[in-house]
């Protein structure tokens, strides 16, 4: 039997808690740090462990049960010092996968300097999607995979509605994979109000897309553009 992972997560501000309450939704066990009384508090019923402690003191920090834990998230917020010294502190101590925000390019790329295995720019990469939005309308959402790939929700063009994925032969002249159909269907309550119900279907050659379907695909940032045009 697989060993149960475990997390710890250091920084429990908007984005820090966030983290923690989704991972323990799913089951898994989190040890959530700050060093702010009144956020492990309001953390520390949701959580597996709740600690209050300042995460550059390398003292306190060997007090954690460093052995169990398998991913660290360093969620500290504009404290760009502090963030740092945490970094390496648990790159240190040994803990084996650490992902780190940053707020800036510099700040990502000195925290990876210290040890961080992963980096999460929040202004950089929301900002990426909104101006991808606004430039190209129909994609709902983009989100990056790799450098040359990107997964994304698009709306899709009034040309393709009443024709099936197998007409439309998306993957050969578009050069990229349908992996979901998302369509949305309308009923009326028994009180007469109207009731949106969502669903997500595998996709297969002789579906028929309708008026106001979502495709989600997976493919580069140039094919996915073609639609558009």
């Amino acid at each position: 039997m697989a060993k149960e992972k475990v997390f710890a997560v250091f920084g429990l501000g908007t984005f820090g808690y966030e983290v923690c309450t989704v991972l323990s939704s799913k089951g898994a066990k989190v040890i959530a740090v700050d060093n702010q009384n009144k956020l492990v508090e309001r953390i520390k019923d949701d959580v597996t462990q709740a600690i209050l402690m300042d995460s550059t003191d390398e003292e306190l920090m060997m007090s954690l049960p460093l052995e169990d834990i398998d991913i660290a998230v360093i969620a500290i917020g504009d404290n760009i010092e502090a963030s740092i010294i945490t970094a390496a502190l648990l790159k240190k101590l040994g803990i084996p996968y650490i992902i780190a925000r940053a707020i800036s390019d510099i700040h990502g790329q000195v925290m990876k300097q210290v040890g961080a295995n992963e980096i999460i720019n929040i202004e950089i990469e929301q900002g990426r999607r909104i101006a991808n939005k606004l430039i190209a309308p129909f994609i709902l959402d983009h989100i990056p995979l790799s450098a040359n790939q990107s997964l994304a929700e698009i709306r899709i063009p009034k040309d393709f509605v009443g024709k099936s994925l197998h007409q439309l032969d998306i993957r050969k002249k578009y050069n990229i994979n349908v992996l979901s159909i998302k369509r949305t269907k309308t009923s009326i309550d028994d009180h007469g109000n109207p009731v949106k119900e969502e669903t997500a279907l595998s996709p297969k050659p002789n579906d028929i897309l309708k008026e106001n379907d979502i495709i989600v695909v997976i493919g580069t940032d140039k094919d996915i553009d073609k639609l558009k045009k």
